[in-house]
């Protein structure tokens, strides 16, 4: 464990990426007449300045958002305080994108990764509890608030046909294709994959778990609970809609990916992945006592 903790701080960097110079130096900057479009030009706001903990210094030197929000968890054995200041790092103004979304990576800072920032941050919350006995409701406010910017981003943009189920980006395998949430697949089909929702479930169920603890020192936050309580039910009704037009087939007992036609017909396409057992990610116990805190979210 030491020699592993000594790696995570050893990759520590300094970062520096200057966005609107970048973009003025490729003529791709939106702000300036006769520009071309090219990668990363919607991200002109951008200005990192900062020490981050980078995926490898010497192989990988960027920061890639979900990957630090994993980092921050065993970084938070030995300094919880850094951990936090990374976790909020992706949140600030010149960070997140101004519809809410996060910056990926440096290659493409618009690409979509599982959204894990809000179990990370409810990971550090516990550590800081167990560790000194307190919370620091500072970092949990703020971070909260910026990641309901981010949260209804994902809404507002990755659900093409508002039935819940999201799609697009890479979820969890960065390396793959085939790991996307949907896909265009002749003929002119749209192929969605029981990758995408859960992951959309399971940031849903970490923002009511953040809500019950705000809850309990600004009853504000009640209606915070409520509203993602619902949030996960109408993801897991887009997965698991009766018959054919669901992932869930309930005569195999698995989670397949699905094919809807232009016509609006679907198929489910039974090749059996791990991509299937994610569901089972989406899942939170909530405690008798957390319950009777916020009788609403009951």
């Amino acid at each position: 464990m030491r020699q592993g903790l000594a790696g995570m701080l050893w990759s520590k960097q300094f970062f520096f990426f200057d966005g609107d110079n970048w973009l003025d130096e490729h003529n791709s900057n939106p702000l300036h007449k006769g520009y071309q479009a090219a990668r990363n030009s919607e991200w002109f706001h951008m200005l990192n300045e900062d020490i981050i903990s980078m995926p490898d210094k010497w192989e990988y030197p960027w920061y890639a958002a979900w990957d630090l929000a994993f980092h921050t968890l065993p970084l938070s054995i030995v300094d919880p305080d850094f951990a936090k200041d990374q976790m909020r790092l992706m949140l600030k103004n010149v960070y997140l994108h101004p519809s809410g979304q996060m910056p990926a990576y440096e290659w493409n800072f618009s690409d979509v990764n599982p959204p894990v920032h809000a179990f990370a941050t409810l990971f550090l919350h516990r550590i800081e509890q167990a560790l000194r006995g307190e919370s620091d409701l500072d970092f949990l406010r703020g971070t909260f608030n910026k990641l309901v910017l981010n949260f209804t981003w994902w809404v507002n943009r990755k659900d093409r046909n508002g039935k819940n189920v999201f799609e697009g980006g890479s979820w969890g395998s960065t390396t793959s294709a085939s790991s996307t949430a949907a896909h265009r697949s002749p003929p002119a089909g749209i192929w969605n994959r029981p990758t995408a929702p859960p992951w959309m479930a399971f940031f849903s169920q970490n923002m009511c778990e953040l809500a019950v603890e705000l809850a309990a020192h600004d009853p504000a936050y009640e209606d915070m609970v409520v509203k993602f309580v619902e949030h996960f039910y109408y993801i897991a009704a887009g997965m698991n809609k009766p018959g054919a037009g669901g992932m869930w087939d309930e005569e195999d007992g698995f989670y397949y990916d699905l094919l809807c036609l232009p016509d609006g017909s679907s198929q489910r396409l039974k090749v059996r992945s791990m991509v299937g057992l994610l569901p089972l990610c989406a899942t939170t116990v909530t405690e008798k006592w957390q319950r009777e805190r916020i009788p609403r979210g009951s």
